[in-house]
């Protein structure tokens, strides 16, 4: 995989800070403390959206009671200090560190804009409008001095990041005949507490950026934070530290047992008021942490000051932040168990940045749907008993330079145009390399911010299901990139992957699998095909390399891999996660299609999971499959000059020899037109006009052949050049003004006369997984590179299928068939189509000659490089 940028949580260095990584400026041999340079500007320390930067008051930030603010622009903190080391500037003697001034304060914590607006612009009073009480004498000096001062493994742990429960220390807790409060408020110069109907109480300063109180209270008083930095007033905060857990017991349980359904709603960033009080809860699954701290751009990506704490054996790491809100960005800082730290990505983040920034993006839908109709009715008909024709997209090249909304106003009346019933969207789920095409994901619960937010997508979904498009996305549970700022090792140990590499490197792609034995892991990707389904409405999941999924030994060398429990190559755990994700989806979403891509004679992939095969398997519990089989020999087949085709006659037939093994879609995929594969109507040989009068017999005998269609963008007006995913379609070859346009535009009307008479037409689709709605005419008629059969509907009305893959006029081709009077629906060889005109009478009467072994037969005219379809009017 390409290497990505520097991973956004960075911060960016003020003038004159030290330019290594190695830590804090380095003291004089003197022994006079170093002075940190001041940050001259807040957005020179954070990350801010421009419309922001350009808005932000030049006079310090005021508030009021119960509103939170940012503190003052500070110097960026080093990552690197170590842990319960003294901060520049404290060198153990009682005296205050030497901090620098800031030029300016920084943003609160994300807020409304009218909430910013209405700060009063007079310094913060206490309630009573009382100047603050000083804090007591011999209370305001080192951690060795103060009484009440936090010391040894406790203090020691909370500075580095690595406290199982910060919020033991910090907040208000009895003590002796009081409640002492601290906080943690690195480069404040002064911290109070404000107690509603009290004087503001100064809190002393224990060093290292902890401040402490003890009031004499028996009850801990409702309070707020009265903050001030240098060069800047007072900022009056929620204390974080305050608020009792916002996860619940049920949702912990759930996530132990691995069976959360809605998991997003737990972990992740969430929007919400909790004990009255708006803010953000994060949460986040790291068992193997020493700590987690949140940083964000409203930290300058510090996380000293929002440690997280563990709750409990759960591995969850909880933390109540007043005052954000949608829009912030943040990543997780977490201390691995050998003590070094790393920031990560939120997996469960519902947002994330436009790469190559890698931070999450706290985020809340306000969107509403307008698809009632569609939803109510997409499980009217099950998929395998309904007409389904599928063209798939990728959507960041189908027309480049559209957002989400914007194709929302061009693709949906695109398809519906051609008649689709069906779009599958190539992976939209966040992705940092847009080579990869969006199938090495990182961020698996957010939509690609690339064209717009996650509600834009939604209005893109919407838009299609109200054209009467269903959706389908590609779905990649298999496996993810190694990106550090990701999932791998992300709490410092191997979480989301085996940690055997021998089960946990995917040979091909250079990525980790995921370790579907754990509930955890497998919980996350179950609940994530759930939430697609749920909060996006999407119609199906396609899910990628299942076969990789399936094997132990995929693409490996005979040491290279684990055999199970039973000395086998199948991977039992993603048998189990399969079966549990389809049922899951199946159970909570009707109306929701399954979609495996398999290329291997796995028995019962579109089986029930509860019914065993021969194998001793329980079906996977999909609901269709990519029939790879097909694709690979039709194509090999139209490949060969028409005058050898007659030797591989066989590989147009042989797919019907498993044609109802499984519940199958017939994908000419974007796999197929990349790579040096060529485009469809280019893998054929011949001069121009064969190549599409191929690409056409090609598609008219595809959409007849039992099974649903899926077909790549670009193919339906014959690109002849390979998709690339920078330039997408060359829609110039249907412009009106490309003097060959009409080649192009001959290929598209008849893709879309392929699905106008395909959903008329129930034979074509009615019982696609019955056998008895096929019936062979002539499967061996190679010297002629004909093919003919029978399509038949639930009441047994037939449609007869002939096609002619010789570049010759066949007059006079008699066919065994039914008593009927047959009336021509379909003919790929019609001149507005491009072809070269060879017509069919308008009615054809069966004679009462035995044929083929049938009764009556038919003679037709065959156009040369044609399929031809014909409907039963009437019976002589």
């Amino acid at each position: 995989m390409t290497p990505h940028p520097a991973a956004s949580g960075t911060a960016p260095k003020p003038p004159g800070a030290p330019s290594s990584a190695e830590g804090a400026p380095r003291g004089h041999d003197d022994g006079e403390q170093p002075v940190r340079p001041a940050a001259t500007h807040a957005s020179e320390a954070a990350r801010q959206p421009r419309d922001e930067q350009r808005d932000q008051p030049t006079t310090p930030l005021r508030t009021v009671a119960g509103t939170s603010a940012r503190p003052a622009a500070a110097p960026v903190p080093d990552r690197d200090r170590t842990a319960g080391s003294r901060p520049p500037g404290d060198d153990g003697d009682g005296e205050q560190p030497v901090r620098p001034a800031a030029a300016r304060a920084p943003e609160a914590p994300r807020q409304p804009r009218d909430e910013r607006a209405d700060r009063p612009t007079t310094p913060l009073r206490t309630v009573d409008d009382a100047p603050a009480r000083p804090a007591a004498a011999g209370t305001t000096g080192s951690p060795r001095e103060g009484e009440g001062a936090l010391a040894g493994e406790d203090r020691r742990r909370l500075l580095s990041g690595e406290h199982h429960d910060p919020h033991g220390l910090l907040g208000a807790h009895p003590e002796g005949n009081g409640v002492r409060i601290r906080a943690l408020r690195p480069y404040a110069r002064a911290v109070a507490v404000v107690v509603p109907g009290a004087e503001r109480v100064a809190m002393a300063h224990e060093g290292d950026g902890l401040f402490s109180v003890l009031l004499p209270q028996r009850e801990i008083p409702d309070y707020r934070l009265a903050v001030t930095y240098d060069g800047a007033e007072d900022i009056l905060v929620e204390d974080p530290y305050r608020f009792l857990p916002s996860l619940g017991e049920l949702d912990l349980h759930l996530i132990g047992e691995g069976r959360h359904e809605q998991l997003w709603k737990a972990l992740g960033s969430e929007p919400m008021t909790h004990a009255g009080v708006s803010g953000t809860r994060f949460a986040v699954w790291a068992p193997n942490a020493r700590g987690v701290r949140l940083a964000a751009d409203f930290t300058f990506w510090d996380g000293t000051s929002l440690p997280m704490r563990s709750l409990g054996s759960s591995g969850v790491w909880e933390l109540f932040v007043p005052g954000v809100g949608p829009g912030t960005a943040y990543k997780y800082d977490i201390a691995h168990p050998d003590g070094s730290h790393g920031m990560k990505a939120d997996p469960m983040a519902r947002a994330c940045e436009v790469p190559p920034a890698t931070a999450s993006v706290v985020t809340e839908s306000a969107y509403e749907w307008q698809d009632a109709e569609w939803m109510a009715h997409r499980a009217d008909t099950p998929v395998h008993r309904a007409p389904f024709s599928v063209y798939e997209v990728h959507l960041p090249s189908w027309r480049p330079g559209l957002d989400y909304r914007q194709l929302a106003e061009q693709l949906p009346a695109y398809v519906a145009d051609l008649g689709f019933t069906h779009v599958e969207l190539m992976p939209v789920a966040g992705h940092p390399f847009s080579g990869s095409w969006g199938y090495q994901v990182t961020s698996y619960y957010a939509p690609m911010p690339r064209l717009g937010s996650p509600d834009d997508f939604r209005y893109l979904v919407d838009a299609l299901h109200r054209a009467g498009i269903g959706v389908i996305m590609d779905w990649v549970p298999a496996h993810f990139p190694k990106d550090d700022w990701a999932l791998a090792r992300f709490d410092g140990e191997p979480l989301y992957e085996p940690a055997d590499p021998r089960r946990a490197e995917h040979p091909d792609w250079g990525t980790l699998e995921f370790d579907f034995g754990r509930t955890e892991v497998r919980n996350f990707l179950v609940a994530n095909a759930v939430y697609w389904c749920e909060d996006f409405h999407i119609d199906g999941l396609r899910v990628d390399a299942v076969a990789s999924m399936l094997y132990l030994d995929y693409s490996r060398e005979g040491g290279d891999w684990l055999p199970n429990v039973h000395g086998g190559r199948e991977n039992l755990d993603a048998v189990a996660f399969l079966q549990e994700m389809n049922a899951t989806v199946y159970r909570r979403s009707p109306g929701v299609i399954t979609i495996a891509e398999e290329s291997t004679a796995w028995d019962g992939v579109t089986r029930a999971t509860h019914h065993v095969g021969h194998t001793g398997f329980g079906g996977l519990g999909f609901g269709l499959k990519w029939n790879m089989g097909w694709m690979h020999d039709s194509l090999g087949y139209i490949g060969h000059e028409p005058v050898h085709r007659k030797y591989h006659h066989d590989e147009m037939t042989f797919s019907m020899v498993y044609a109802y093994s499984e519940n199958y879609v017939l994908p000419i995929s974007h796999d197929e037109v990349v790579h040096g594969k060529g485009a469809l109507v280019s893998k054929v040989p011949g001069d121009w006009w064969q190549q599409r009068a191929t690409e056409r017999a090609y598609l008219g005998f595809m959409w007849s052949h039992p099974g649903k269609q899926l077909l790549f963008m670009g193919q339906e007006f014959a690109q002849g050049a390979e998709w690339s995913h920078e330039s997408g379609p060359d829609w110039w070859l249907v412009d009106p003004g490309y003097s060959a346009a009409g080649d192009h535009r001959g290929v598209r009307d008849l893709v879309r006369e392929l699905n106008t008479v395909y959903t008329a037409t129930p034979a074509l689709w009615q019982r696609d997984t019955d056998p008895g709605g096929f019936e062979w005419i002539d499967g061996g008629a190679s010297e002629d590179n004909v093919f003919a059969f029978l399509r038949l509907d639930a009441a047994g009305e037939p449609l007869l299928c002939v096609s002619n893959f010789s570049p010759v006029v066949r007059d006079g081709y008699r066919l065994g068939s039914p008593a009927a009077v047959w009336t021509p629906v379909l003919n790929t060889d019609e001149l507005r189509f491009g072809g070269s005109g060879v017509a069919l009478p308008d009615q054809i009467k069966t004679e009462a000659s035995p044929y083929q072994g049938r009764p009556h037969s038919v003679t037709l005219t065959l156009p040369p490089l044609s399929t031809v379809w014909l409907r039963r009017d009437d019976t002589p």
